[in-house]
């Protein structure tokens, strides 16, 4: 009976941990306290769609960057970065001191203005 206990108590810390890898972005888009349509305007003013395809965002054929699709999904930000809040708001406004090799360009944003666009691409799922 106790081995039993205990096998499912690791049973269940294993599928707790699980969820917490980089390719679980779940309820962490909460976490970014931005606003979806502000962060899709300013996807439109910066002229993203250029470089990638964005649902919601017209027009955006771009095919230097790859297309934003399922973002809200994806465990990594630009292959490399885990998929977090945190690291997002600082990619949108800063990539190129993240990446130094990174075709996507720094942005001069604010704070606010890189969380609205962080939380506009948590929607795309």
């Amino acid at each position: 009976m106790r081995r039993r206990a205990f096998a499912t108590a690791a049973l269940l810390a294993l599928l707790l941990l699980a969820g917490c890898g980089p390719g679980d972005v779940g309820e962490s888009k909460v976490l970014v306290e931005g606003d979806p349509a502000s962060g899709r305007r300013i996807i439109a003013r910066l002229d993203c769609g250029a470089c990638h395809a964005i649902p919601g965002v017209r027009p955006s054929r771009g095919r230097v960057g790859p297309s934003l699709e399922g973002f809200g999904r994806r465990g990594y930000i630009a292959g490399q970065f885990p998929n977090r809040p945190p690291v997002l708001v600082r990619w949108v406004s800063a990539a190129p001191e993240m990446d130094p090799r990174t075709a996507m360009p720094g942005f001069a944003l604010t704070e606010r203005e890189a969380r609205d666009i962080a939380s506009y691409l948590y929607t795309l799922r």
